[in-house]
């Protein structure tokens, strides 16, 4: 017989609902914690958020973007992200980047006087870079993308909200949207904390936090469905229970097959990702906490209607049920 890995036992038998009072506060405590945060300390938005400058620069020798960096660092300028840009209809001895500077502290944008400076800088340490290009992006579409990006959240977390209801219970749906809502806030609030760039890549992550997390609940969730018609007389806190159980295997090997990903990215992909990746590993994180200690307590806090059952008179079926 072949020998396979088990992070998890094939069967397990963890009381989910054991310390849910714990754990459930604790979720609610890191949400207001991180509100807090954001409103007192704020984000530090990166160029696209801030507005400032763009520059292309196209030459004929290998991009170097750690040279690029170190060349500009003397300059006292706001703050700088410099990307690598791959296409394949690129000639061969085209070699592409983007240089974006933000405004100095204390200045509303990008003056030709800076501008200047840093093409010098970059021609200092690669005579054969050229400027294709030259975009800047004012303080007023800056608050622009800053709601667009705020609207691309709460639109995704809105679809995600209907999709569930249709496909399951409203119970269900409130669950999962808690959830998700409990990671993106977090991840929000600990760059907050932080004070880690918040740039469009990281509106990015946030989109696909959702994704990841809506993937490992809807499938506890479809379980439960089966279980509900399953056992008909099981208590909802038991078949919860059992339902978290039977997909734990599932959630760990997905859980820990993508944070290898993550952390090899994390470590070795380079300071243009690193934003991007840390926020992922965040939601990771903070997807498997949700979909275990929260989403399944709301719901177990709302009841299901199992319409197979009679009514309970004076009251509701589920209302004898341990919180």
């Amino acid at each position: 017989m072949a020998w396979r890995l088990k992070l998890v036992p094939e069967k397990t038998s963890f009381d989910f609902f054991r310390y849910q009072i714990v754990t459930f506060g604790v979720s609610i405590f890191m949400i207001l914690a991180s509100l807090v945060l954001v409103a007192v300390m704020g984000l530090n938005f990166g160029v696209d958020f801030k507005g400032g400058t763009t520059i292309r620069t196209e030459s004929s020798s290998q991009v170097d973007v750690g040279v690029y960096r170190e060349a500009l660092a003397a300059l006292n300028l706001g703050d700088v992200s410099i990307s690598e840009v791959r296409d394949p209809a690129f000639r061969p001895d085209q070699h592409v980047a983007q240089v974006r500077i933000g405004a100095r502290e204390g200045e509303e944008a990008v003056t030709p006087e800076m501008i200047a400076e840093v093409e010098a800088a970059l021609q200092a340490v690669d005579p054969a870079v050229v400027f294709a290009a030259v975009e800047s992006v004012g303080p007023k579409v800056s608050n622009e993308l800053i709601w667009k990006a705020v609207l691309a959240v709460a639109a995704g977390s809105a679809a995600i909200l209907v999709y569930i209801w249709m496909r399951f219970e409203w119970q269900m749906a409130v669950g999962c949207v808690a959830a998700l809502l409990h990671d993106v806030i977090v991840t929000v609030g600990i760059f907050a904390l932080f004070q880690l760039r918040f740039d469009l890549s990281i509106v990015a992550a946030l989109l696909t936090i959702l994704g990841y997390s809506v993937n490992d609940t809807v499938v506890i969730f479809d379980r439960l469905r089966e279980n509900l018609a399953k056992y008909k007389s099981m208590p909802l806190r038991e078949m919860m229970n059992l339902t978290t159980n039977e997909t734990l295997s599932r959630t760990v090997m997905t859980a820990s097959s993508t944070l290898l990903v993550l952390i090899v990215l994390l470590v070795w992909g380079g300071d243009v990702i690193r934003g991007f990746v840390f926020a992922m590993v965040l939601g990771v994180l903070l997807g498997t906490w949700s979909t275990l200690y929260m989403a399944k307590n709301i719901v177990l806090y709302l009841g299901v209607d199992r319409g197979d059952k009679p009514k309970k008179t004076g009251g509701s079926e589920f209302a004898d049920v341990e919180a």
